[in-house]
């Protein structure tokens, strides 16, 4: 199914939600109360991929992808050289959905001669961001370029929903900077569902 394909009842002649065939619209994704995921305390490839999607700003907005908490984790995968399937190697939350692969170079620790496979699980601002294709192919080709890597896939979830709770103070400092008024963290980021919402709708125009 095409990612603009609807779910249309010939019987009513109403159609249903659009769904996009390579996305995770599960609730398997992490908890509200893990994010924002940072890399905070990774080391060896997956540092080299946090710092690579640190370097990634939002389209329209000078603020990392990072810090804007629109990523939910980094998963190394498995030893390319030899295709043998392997079990996550580090913490990351998502299901497998929206996939590509490009060639990496070598990064001549434990992970292999021809490099690891790596997933990224993210997330945007609002399910209809005008900017998708564009972002998600700039995060692929980030990683895939990353030291060590030899595949790059993304997983692209929408399990917990964007919010304003997700963005780290740093984000907020430099959203704050570009103008835009962003209150302070809610200790309870279901609080304001609407606030959210709302927020969201106006920095999904960049993301």
């Amino acid at each position: 199914m095409s990612e603009n394909e609807s779910n249309y009842d010939r019987t009513t002649g109403e159609s249903g939600p659009t769904y996009c065939a390579y996305t995770d619209y599960t609730e398997n994704g992490p908890t509200v109360e893990s994010l924002p995921a940072t890399g905070e305390g990774s080391s060896g490839l997956e540092r080299r991929v946090w710092d690579a999607l640190y370097g990634i700003d939002d389209p329209e907005m000078p603020v990392s992808i990072v810090d804007l908490g629109l990523i939910y984790g980094v998963r190394v995968l498995e030893d390319v050289e030899d295709g043998r399937n392997g079990n996550d190697e580090s913490a990351g939350n998502g299901g497998s959905t929206e996939s590509d692969g490009s060639d990496g170079s070598d990064d001549g620790d434990e992970s292999g001669a021809a490099g690891t496979r790596v997933a990224v699980d993210m997330t945007l601002t609002y399910t209809g961001c005008p900017a998708r294709k564009m972002l998600t192919d700039e995060v692929r080709e980030t990683v895939a370029a990353v030291e060590g890597v030899a595949e790059a896939d993304l997983d692209l979830v929408w399990s917990p929903g964007w919010s304003l709770s997700m963005v780290t103070d740093q984000g907020r400092a430099d959203l704050r900077e570009f103008g835009l008024s962003v209150p302070d963290p809610d200790p309870d980021p279901d609080a304001d569902a609407d606030s959210d919402r709302d927020a969201g709708e106006k920095t999904g125009e960049a993301v």
